[in-house]
C-alpha cells in the first residue's frame, strides 16, 4: 500500500468529510495562509431549499439528495427489526440534516473522559472550545459566546401543548430550566438551537463558508475516499473516485484528518489496513496496523417513543392536513420568519434520573407536538404528540465493519441496543416515567390516550418487549476511532487524535468519543475539532 503514482493534487493538510467536524477544520487550518488544505466530500452542495428551511429534515431525512441511507443489521434487542440510519450526505454533513439542537452534554462526562487518563479532556478543558465557537443569542458571559461562527438561537415558536408538558413534568419533579448548556443539565425547557433568523445554521454556513473564497483552500465535491495512502507506517495521501468514476489521488505534505464520521471514518480505516488485523485478513486487505479497536464500540442513543392521542389543542399532525394552514405556514415563515416551518424535529427537552441510583440526569426526553411511525413518513392523521426518551449513557455497544472489501459497498451497522440488562431495565423505567409526567393535572385536559405502546404492556418484560418494538435511533453514533490511553488495547487514538501506529493520520470526528456524551452530539463533535485543530498547528509549530 505505497504511494507510488504521481499525485495530481497536493497540500499540507487534507480533510476527508465536510461535516461538522470537517468544516471547523477547513476554516480553521485554511485561516493561515501558509497552510494548503484540501477537503473531499461525498456530497453535493447545499443549495437545497429544505437544508435551509427547518422543517426540511422531514424532506431531507430518507431522501438520497441528503441521505446515505444506511440500514443496520437486524437488532435482536429490538426484535429483529431493521433501522434506517440516516447520515448526511451534503455540504455540512449532518449538521445539514439533524435536529438543530445546541447541546455540550454534562461536565461529567467529560470529567469521565479525563479520569480515562485523557489529559485535556475535562469539563474546565473543553468549555473555552465551546464558547470561543459560539454566537449566543444572549449575548458573552461566564458560559457562553458572543460573535463566534455557531450561532445558538431560541425558538421562534410556542405550542400549548408543550408548554402543558413543562408543567407537568415540574409536578413530577423535574424542575423548570433556561439553559441546558451550564454543564448540569438536569430539568425541563425549550431547546436552544443552531438557526439565525429563522434558518438553519449548519457547519457549512458557519464555517466552511469563511473558507471558500481562500486562496490556500480547495474542496471536491462528489468524490468518495476510497482509502488512505501510506509509506511505510505514515499517510501521505487519499485515493478517491470522481464523478466521472475514475480514480484520482491528492497527497499530504503534512497530515491527512479523517473527518467522515462514527460510520464512514471506521469503513475508510478498515480499507485502509487499518483495523483489526484478523478481520481484514479475511477480507483480503493487507494490515498496515492491527488496531482492533478501529470500528468498535459503536454507541448510540435509543430513542424510545410513546405517543398519546390528544384533543381540544392543537398539534403539527391535524395543522398540517388542512392546505389552507400549510400556506398559511409558508407565508407565516416567508414574511417574519416565525412559525410551525421554524420547528426543529424537537422543540422541548427534558432531563432526568429513573432512579436514585444515578448522580446526574441518565435519560433525555425528546418533546414533540407531532407523531409519525418513523422520520421520512407521513404524520398521523390524528392529534397527537410524542414524549421522546433516551438512556443518555448506555452500557450497549455496537460496532461499524466492513462487509466486504469493495469501497462503495455499505458498512455492517450493528449498534446492539438493549442488549445489557442495566439498558433494558433502564428503559422500562423510562416508559414508565412518560406515563407518569403524561398523568400529570396540566395535561389532562387534553385527554391524553396512550397510542404507543399501549396501556397492555405493564410488567418488567412487557415493556422491555415494548421498547424493542418503539425503539430507534436518534442519530447520535459515536465512538468507532476512540480515543485512550497507550495500554487501553481498545484505543485507536491517542489524547492528540493521532491514530496508533500510524503518522500523520488523524481522526476529528464523533468517532474519537471514548464514551458517549449525555445529550445531543453535534456540538460536542464540532467542540473535538475545534481542539484538535488547534492541536495540529500546536504540533505543526512544533
Amino acid at each position: 500500500m505505497t504511494a507510488q503514482v504521481p499525485a495530481s493534487h497536493t497540500a499540507d493538510y487534507i480533510i476527508v468529510g465536510a461535516g461538522s467536524a470537517g468544516c471547523v477544520l477547513a476554516d480553521r487550518l485554511s485561516a493561515d495562509p501558509g497552510n494548503s488544505v484540501i477537503m473531499l466530500e461525498a456530497g453535493g452542495k447545499d443549495d437545497w431549499i429544505w437544508f435551509h428551511i427547518p422543517v426540511g429534515y422531514l424532506f431531507a431525512i430518507g431522501n438520497p439528495r441528503a441521505d446515505w441511507m444506511f440500514k443496520t443489521e437486524p437488532e435482536p434487542g429490538l426484535n429483529g427489526r431493521q433501522l434506517n440510519y440516516p447520515r448526511g450526505k451534503v455540504l455540512g454533513g449532518s449538521s445539514a440534516i439533524n435536529a438543530m439542537i445546541y447541546m455540550r452534554g454534562q461536565a461529567a462526562d467529560y470529567d469521565g473522559w479525563r479520569q480515562l487518563g485523557l489529559d485535556g479532556w475535562g469539563w474546565s478543558d473543553v468549555l473555552p472550545y465551546f464558547i470561543r465557537q459560539e454566537d449566543h443569542f444572549e449575548g458573552a458571559s461566564a458560559l457562553h459566546g458572543a460573535g463566534g461562527q455557531w450561532r445558538v438561537d431560541k425558538p421562534r415558536m410556542r405550542w400549548d401543548i408543550l408548554d402543558a408538558f413543562i408543567e407537568a413534568a415540574a409536578l413530577a419533579g423535574i424542575p423548570k430550566v433556561a439553559d441546558f448548556n451550564t454543564g448540569d443539565n438536569e430539568g425541563v425547557g425549550y431547546f436552544q438551537v443552531n438557526q439565525k433568523n429563522g434558518r438553519r445554521w449548519s457547519a457549512a454556513r458557519g464555517f466552511l463558508l469563511p473558507a471558500l473564497d481562500r486562496d490556500n483552500f480547495g474542496i471536491f465535491t462528489g468524490v468518495e475516499a476510497t482509502k488512505v495512502l501510506f509509506e511505510g507506517k505514515r499517510a501521505v495521501g487519499v485515493e478517491y473516485r470522481t464523478r466521472k468514476g475514475t480514480m484520482e489521488r491528492v497527497m499530504a505534505r503534512r497530515e491527512v484528518i479523517l473527518s467522515a464520521g462514527a460510520v464512514m471514518t471506521p469503513k475508510l480505516l478498515q480499507l485502509s489496513g487499518v483495523g483489526s488485523g484478523a478481520m481484514l485478513q479475511e477480507l483480503g486487505i493487507p494490515v498496515v496496523a492491527n488496531l482492533p479497536g478501529v470500528g468498535a464500540n459503536l454507541q448510540d442513543h435509543l430513542q424510545l417513543r410513546p405517543v398519546f392521542k390528544v384533543h381540544d389543542v392543537k398539534t403539527m399532525n391535524v395543522e398540517y392536513q388542512s392546505y389552507l394552514k400549510r400556506g398559511l405556514m409558508a407565508a407565516q415563515y416567508a414574511l417574519f420568519r416565525t412559525g410551525p416551518l421554524t420547528m426543529a424535529p424537537s422543540q422541548l427537552g427534558a432531563f432526568t434520573r429513573t432512579s436514585d441510583e444515578f448522580e446526574t440526569a441518565n435519560v433525555q426526553f425528546h418533546v414533540q407536538p407531532l407523531s409519525l411511525d418513523k422520520f421520512g413518513e407521513p404524520l398521523h392523521p390524528f392529534g397527537a404528540f410524542t414524549v421522546s426518551v433516551c438512556n443518555l449513557r448506555p452500557t450497549s455497544s455496537g460496532f461499524v465493519r466492513l462487509a466486504s472489501p469493495d469501497p462503495f459497498a455499505p458498512p455492517q451497522i450493528a449498534p446492539h441496543y438493549l442488549s445489557t440488562a442495566e439498558d433494558k431495565r433502564v428503559a422500562a423505567e423510562s416508559i414508565r416515567l412518560a406515563r407518569r409526567i403524561v398523568a400529570q393535572e396540566p395535561l389532562r385536559k387534553y385527554r391524553p390516550e396512550e397510542y404507543k405502546p399501549g396501556l397492555e404492556f405493564q410488567s418488567e418484560a412487557e415493556l422491555e418487549k415494548a421498547a424493542g418494538e418503539i425503539g430507534t435511533t436518534i442519530f447520535h453514533p459515536v465512538g468507532t476511532a476512540k480515543m485512550g490511553i497507550a495500554r487501553d488495547t481498545m484505543a485507536v487514538l491517542d489524547e492528540r487524535l493521532r491514530v496508533r501506529q500510524i503518522a500523520g493520520l488523524r481522526v476529528i470526528d464523533a468517532s474519537a468519543m471514548p464514551r458517549i456524551t449525555s445529550g445531543n452530539t453535534n456540538s460536542p463533535t464540532m467542540m473535538i475539532a475545534e481542539k484538535g485543530a488547534e492541536m495540529i498547528l500546536q504540533d505543526a509549530r512544533g
